[in-house]
């Protein structure tokens, strides 16, 4: 049998480490599904909707960094897969999308389930081409992977069905793939000038992001030698905040602690790997931002300086530079008002919360949180479960926490559960979903049933779209269509081939999540939680309410809660006594 497009796109995978694909076979994808097939050496993971298959791909490239693939047949096929792209996109995923396209000779007629993906994957992607000649292969295809790898992107290939069956003109060859592994170090003028700006503030305060990830220890002898406190990001969170003398907590809509006031007091604030994208939360004066993609530098804020580095090798370069500071009144301050912080809410939120009827989320998540293996990976829903596991789940260096943090989509976390679990099979995984997130890609829990993957999906069930209601009542809006009641997502998952159970009773929760945690196998736990529960402090005055952002800026002053508070108390014990 002569050798198609489709066999060279599928060696060509194979080449580049790709392990399995995600999406719906079918219509203009049989070539590439029939390659596939006879291959043998990439797995087919069957969806049940190709947003799934995108996310399950963006969490997978996310998790591992390396490529991930989904796929998409013609017209509604690939449509579906946009809102995982644009997931992927936002979160720096390299991800390949092959989108197959109706016959070539009906492109441009108005043919049955015409679009035009290499137009609509534009806005999503760092690289969207059309094969229509099988010349164009594979050096088409490497260009795409390259560049989903090399900028952390999306690319799409759009494959006409009828182009992916002819033969391959195109010797395939061997082409090593080069994933980003160099550094990028500033220039010596902007160390320099780093270095004076730093020296002539009495108060430093550090905000980090992801971009960290590598340089946790250069960031915490920063802190150390300036006596800065150290804001995160939620996407830096899961870097920075465990074991960290120097923690002041979250900023952004779902914050807490003492990170506003220490990033608004400070004479200089320095930004560090992070591209922090809500403006209103940042001074807009006396900062400086290290990035590695120059682009950021400057878009958020006001910059006194940009430096275009990596954080590891900036701040090395910067460390020797810059004299000890010895006054630490400022970071003790911030550290006593944010365990204060901390303090208060804590009070408010868990207060026999054990004993509550229904079941309050923050009891959930925290129970969660200690039953949880060390190095789990937990993925979350957009909405409430955000506020949860920004407050409540405990990062240690090897648990990893991802969600749809940039593009914010609802029902990321069953499917992204789905890439994170066949990335690690022997790792432990965490859905934190949502009941309105869920019920969005149901068909996903058939999905781990049929590949038998065992994740732990955990259901806070409230019968509402809870992020929603509230923004509704912050705005002053009467709640309209956001309460529908909980349904029986334990029986449907029981339906679908998961073990699952329902629980609404609090003394019942750490039971189930143990039973479900331990089994081997898809398991479900549909907890009843309170729809009422409080995400913002009870004392907001009325002329604070003006919106959702403003009230969340209430809660980056007020709120968190969980054993962040542990920290906390323990960080205000190491400040040195007069």
């Amino acid at each position: 049998m002569s050798r198609t497009v489709a066999d060279q796109m599928i060696e060509l995978l194979h080449q580049a480490g790709v392990e399995r694909i995600y999406g719906l076979v079918g219509d203009s994808l049989n070539p590439i599904a029939d390659a596939i097939r006879r291959d043998g050496r990439i797995r087919w993971v069957h969806v049940h909707n190709e947003e799934a298959a995108a996310l399950a791909a963006a969490a997978e490239a996310q998790l591992t960094g390396r490529l991930a693939v989904c796929a998409g047949s013609c017209g509604p096929g690939n449509t579906h897969l946009i809102q995982g792209l644009m997931d992927a996109h936002r979160t720096g995923a390299p991800v390949l999308a092959i989108a197959s396209h109706i016959p070539s000779t009906q492109i441009g007629t108005g043919y049955f389930q015409e679009t035009h993906p290499e137009r609509l994957f534009t806005e999503c992607s760092a690289y969207c081409e059309l094969i229509s000649r099988p010349e164009q292969m594979p050096r088409m295809q490497r260009i795409a992977m390259q560049t989903a790898l090399a900028e952390s992107d999306v690319a799409v290939l759009v494959l006409p069905g009828d182009v992916s069956a002819l033969d391959a003109p195109n010797d395939t060859g061997t082409s090593h793939l080069a994933p980003p592994t160099g550094v990028v170090r500033p220039s010596e003028e902007q160390v320099a000038e780093l270095a004076r700006l730093v020296d002539a503030a009495d108060t430093v305060t550090l905000f980090v992001g992801a971009g960290i990830e590598h340089a946790r220890e250069q960031v915490l002898a920063l802190a150390e030698k300036v006596k800065a406190p150290i804001g995160h990001s939620l996407r830096g969170k899961e870097w920075i905040q465990y074991d960290n003398a120097h923690d002041v907590g979250m900023s952004g809509l779902l914050g807490y602690g003492a990170c506003y006031e220490a990033t608004h007091e400070a004479d200089l604030l320095v930004l560090i790997g992070t591209d922090f994208p809500y403006d209103s939360f940042l001074p807009q004066a006396r900062t400086v931002q290290i990035d590695t993609d120059p682009a950021r530098l400057g878009r958020r804020t006001l910059l006194e300086l940009g430096v275009h580095g990596d954080a590891a090798s900036t701040l090395d370069a910067l460390l020797p530079r810059i004299a000890e500071k010895t006054d630490r009144s400022f970071l003790d301050r911030m550290l006593r008002r944010h365990a204060e912080a901390l303090e208060k809410v804590v009070g408010a939120y868990t207060h026999k919360v054990s004993d509550l009827r229904p079941i309050h989320p923050e009891h959930v998540a925290a129970v969660l949180d200690e039953e949880m293996a060390d190095d789990a990976i937990a993925t979350v829903d957009t909405g409430m479960c955000n506020v949860w596991a920004a407050r409540y789940l405990s990062p240690n260096g090897r648990r990893r926490i991802i969600g749809s943090y940039r593009h914010g989509t609802m029902a990321n976390a069953l499917p992204h559960a789905i890439g994170a679990q066949l990335a690690h099979p022997d790792r432990q995984v965490v859905s934190l979903s949502g009941d309105g997130g869920l019920t969005m890609l149901l068909g996903e829990l058939l999905t781990a049933a049929e590949h038998d993957l065992p994740l732990t999906v955990v259901a806070f069930n409230n019968g509402s779209l809870g992020m929603i209601r509230l923004e509704m009542m912050v705005a002053g809006y009467p709640s309209f269509q956001t309460d529908h009641g909980p349904a029986d997502l334990a029986g449907i998952a029981r339906a679908a081939g998961l073990y699952a159970e329902a629980v609404d009773d609090p003394s019942d929760v750490r039971a189930a999540l143990r039973r479900a945690l331990d089994h081997r196998g898809p398991a479900l736990v549909d907890v009843r939680t309170d729809p009422n529960a409080l995400s913002i402090p009870p004392h907001i005055t009325a002329a604070q309410v003006r919106g959702f952002a403003l009230a969340a800026t209430r809660t980056v002053l007020d709120g968190g809660v969980g054993k962040m508070v542990e920290l906390a108390r323990s960080n205000l014990r190491s400040i040195p006594r007069p």
